[in-house]
């Protein structure tokens, strides 16, 4: 009997510690960053740029990689921020981003510099739905990165 109550007492300490270590580790997770919506934009409209010159300059194998940066920006924004009502919108993005993957596949240049506009114009469509018809996106007339080439081939020295 003595046995049995001395190993009930240390089950009971054991419990006590795991649980102590379960909200120590819950309380990390709360307070672990997590990037906002706009932090998401932000990337996304950098990459929705570096896309256009990747295009422009028919510098495919860019192209694709950066249409991937906004899949994948995409996906993390339903991952972290689904909680926010924004995000019923985003499926209206998908259609867009698939025929601009098509082109780019394609290397059909006349198709990319289309399908780069209608999928600027739905990320617009989408601003007005979710009351953010003040940002409006454009296509670049100048690229914010002036140390990147965007012409395919090798490193110019």
């Amino acid at each position: 009997m003595l046995c049995l109550l001395a190993c009930t007492r240390h089950h009971s300490e054991n419990e006590k510690l795991l649980n102590a270590r379960i909200d120590s580790l819950q309380k990390m997770i709360d307070n672990a960053y997590r990037p906002g919506l706009g932090e998401f934009m932000s990337s996304i409209q950098l990459h929705h740029e570096k896309l256009w010159f990747a295009g422009k300059n028919a510098n495919w194998k860019l192209a694709a990689f950066e249409i991937n940066e906004i899949r994948e920006d995409l996906t993390d924004i339903n991952r972290y921020c689904s909680d926010r009502p924004e995000t019923h919108f985003m499926p209206m993005i998908i259609p867009p981003l698939d025929s601009l993957t098509k082109y780019i596949q394609q290397e059909n240049s006349s198709s990319f510099k289309q399908g780069y506009l209608i999928l600027t114009n739905t990320c617009n469509s989408c601003h007005q739905a979710t009351k953010h018809e003040f940002n409006v996106i454009r296509v670049p007339a100048t690229s914010s990165f002036p140390d990147q080439d965007f012409e395919p081939g090798t490193p110019k020295k």
